[in-house]
């Protein structure tokens, strides 16, 4: 069996393709997965050139926001992966980011749910009242709330998979870990 490396670009998609992949029963180091995280996606050529055709010959499959796509694109393109769209080579685009598709998927009272569990929701309140936040969607709130604080991303991810329904996942990460 080929190894396999999914490059996401950060910790926090990480746990979130390894939470996912463990409550729909796959063995990652069975299977021989293994999730790196880039540091951004602007390092994926080096990622590429160790992972890919290049280097060792893994397979390859990966998580982007759409921000970051066409880079992506280009970077598959020229370690010669291909050239069809993301999805057809196995990159999986997120809308804006993946915290905001957990979002999306899970609904603002689910997510809400989540950190009141955690004992935070007077700090997201007071995070809706600061004046460059009054006016902003709920879903930009709770973003910035996910991305204010260190480890926040990372600590959320695994409780926001935890919370999803069984069988209910963001389309690009549910595809992304049925592709294992």
């Amino acid at each position: 069996m080929q190894a396999t490396t999914v490059l996401v670009e950060g910790e926090s998609d990480r746990v979130a393709v390894e939470t996912l992949a463990g409550r729909v029963g796959h063995d990652l180091t069975a299977q021989r997965v293994t999730v790196v995280p880039m540091g951004g996606a602007t390092s994926i050529v080096h990622f590429l050139d160790r992972y890919g055709p290049g280097g060792v010959g893994h397979r390859l499959l990966g998580l982007c926001d759409a921000g970051e796509s066409g880079g992506v694109a280009t970077a598959l393109a020229r370690a010669g992966i291909g050239s069809g769209s993301l999805d057809e080579l196995g990159f999986h685009v997120c809308h804006a980011d993946l915290e905001d598709e957990l979002i999306r998927c899970l609904g603002a009272d689910a997510v809400l749910d989540v950190i009141e569990a955690q004992g935070q929701l007077a700090s997201f309140r007071i995070l809706q009242r600061q004046p460059a936040q009054r006016e902003r969607p709920i879903t930009a709130q709770l973003r910035r709330f996910f991305g204010g604080r260190s480890g926040h991303k990372v600590r959320y991810a695994r409780l926001l998979v935890d919370a999803l329904p069984a069988g209910q996942a963001p389309p690009p990460l549910a595809r992304l870990v049925a592709s294992f």
